[in-house]
């Protein structure tokens, strides 16, 4: 029997503030713990917030990118719980008037890509709200670090638009979903996006249904914060769900932890609804207007988004869409892309050197685009080193290799090594005739008709000539002198 998949996600992204949303605390990461911590983020008695107003503003950026309506009044809420990371017991949120509504993003879909075929991914809301803190457990038992209460956040809660029969195709549209709000966020500059820190992670609610029926009951899985482990988390709860249905059991509305490791999730706690929060209004903070003038200013002020860059690439630059998806995976590689290809006026070879040698370097070392840290004035001349046919492609990339690796300076590096290209035509004429008199019997098969010998002789030559050969002159002396002989 078919069953359908349902999700929904709610993604966290910690914004780039230099301080926390209610106090002048460091939202650094990292630290000792309990280091970044006043009286204000401990939730000491007596203390006041005050609104970081740099944190309305990141959030009006990313509701106007996201295609939302924005509440020009509104406020904060008070959510009422208890964890241990969480000292004041509330946490300051927005459920009745959240700061911006019913926006999309649209995805491309993989199994519709030949088509071009979109999907639009509704957005219901985007409330701003403060973290909590984090549990470092042991085997001495769970130690609290308040460093992170209080930096603020942002989450983008979707319509539960991600629908599919299929397992794989419910894990693709949520990894693209994904992929391009993490891409709209490091664009917008407001998040760094660095899940490995924490920075964004979604939580997934999923429920299965058969074909035709209403909802069924969602449980949510937890602070995922990759995309492997997100994607192995859906195809898990898929499976877990659709045989505890089919054996007659009954999905339970619940909080879920997902170990990576295992592959599998365990009940955290039950599902909570609103009302077990018992929201009310935060009598500490006014209620915020946003006037039309502000929000004309964001519009007015939103950079250049990564989809945007990728149609301007291929249109001005006429690179396929392959290498304008490369050079656009994060703000730092198209960033170094731009000004490589400004500053050499190959805007062609700086998206070949980019997308192919950097991203391979990159891969090799386990780099993060964002840890790239590279000379494009050093790219940039050994760019005008190939383009100028002073260096052939072999030595190209392994210059770009050490400039990559060392940093060292490339005309330095094709003096000391000797890779300048060898343009002689005594030189070259020379190493083909020494070939050819080494060879004899394979100019005689090529003479003969075997043209197949003679991609053989031309890579004795090459080596002949070394590192710096030039692959065109050699070519070009090895046929006049095979064919001037065949015809005497």
């Amino acid at each position: 029997m078919k069953w359908e998949i349902v999700i929904g996600l709610e993604v966290h992204a910690e914004l780039s503030t230099k301080s926390k949303i209610f106090c002048s605390c460091t939202t650094a990461y990292g630290g000792d713990p309990n280091t970044h911590v006043c009286p204000v983020c401990s939730g000491m008695p007596g203390v006041l917030p005050v609104l970081n107003r740099e944190v309305v503003e990141y959030a009006l950026r990313l509701g106007l990118a996201l295609n939302c309506d924005i509440t020009k009044q509104c406020k904060f809420d008070r959510k009422n719980y208890f964890y241990p990371d969480l000292p004041k017991a509330y946490q300051v949120s927005q459920l009745y008037m959240p700061i911006c509504k019913d926006g999309f993003l649209e995805i491309d879909l993989s199994d519709g890509a030949q088509s071009g075929e979109k999907k639009k991914i509704r957005i219901r809301e985007i409330h701003m709200e403060e973290d909590a803190g984090k549990l470092n457990h042991s085997p001495q038992g769970s130690f609290m670090d308040f460093n992170r209460c209080g930096v603020p956040l942002l989450e983008i809660v979707s319509q539960p638009d991600f629908i599919s029969d299929n397992a794989a195709a419910a894990s693709s549209q949520v990894i693209a979903y994904l992929e391009k709000l993490r891409e709209t966020l490091l664009y917008l500059d407001i998040c760094d996006c660095k899940m490995q820190e924490g920075s964004m992670r979604a939580d997934i609610n999923l429920s299965v249904r058969r074909p035709g029926e209403e909802l069924g009951t969602r449980t949510e899985t937890k602070n995922m914060n990759s995309f492997k482990a997100i994607g192995r988390a859906i195809e898990y709860e898929i499976n877990r769900q659709i045989d505890i249905i089919e054996d007659g059991g009954k999905i339970v509305q619940e909080t879920r932890r997902f170990d990576d490791e295992k592959g599998t999730s365990s009940g955290m706690r039950s599902k909570e609804n609103a009302q077990d929060y018992r929201y009310f209004p935060e009598p500490d903070l006014l209620p915020m207007n946003i006037d039309d003038d502000w929000i004309a200013r964001v519009k007015k002020n939103l950079p250049e988004l990564a989809f945007q860059k990728r149609e301007r690439y291929m249109r001005d630059y006429k690179i396929s869409a392959d290498e304008a998806s490369t050079l656009t995976c994060h703000k730092n590689i198209s960033s170094l892309f731009e000004t490589l290809a400004q500053k050499s006026e190959q805007p062609g070879e700086s998206a070949h050197l980019i997308s192919g040698e950097i991203m391979r370097l990159m891969n090799s070392e386990n780099m993060l685009p964002e840890d790239l840290n590279i000379d494009a004035d050093k790219l940039t001349a050994l760019l005008g080193f190939v383009t100028d046919g002073k260096i052939n492609r072999s030595s190209f990339k392994e210059t770009a290799e050490a400039v990559f690796k060392s940093g060292i300076d490339p005309e330095s590096y094709i003096a000391q090594k000797g890779l300048m290209m060898v343009s002689d035509d005594k030189a070259v004429s020379e190493a083909v005739e020494k070939v050819m008199a080494a060879n004899k019997e394979s100019v005689s098969d090529y003479r003969a008709g075997k043209e197949k010998v003679f991609g053989f002789l031309m890579g004795m030559v090459m080596k002949e000539l070394g590192k710096g050969a030039n692959p065109e002159l050699a070519k070009k002396t090895l046929e006049i002198k095979l064919n001037q002989t065949r015809c005497m």
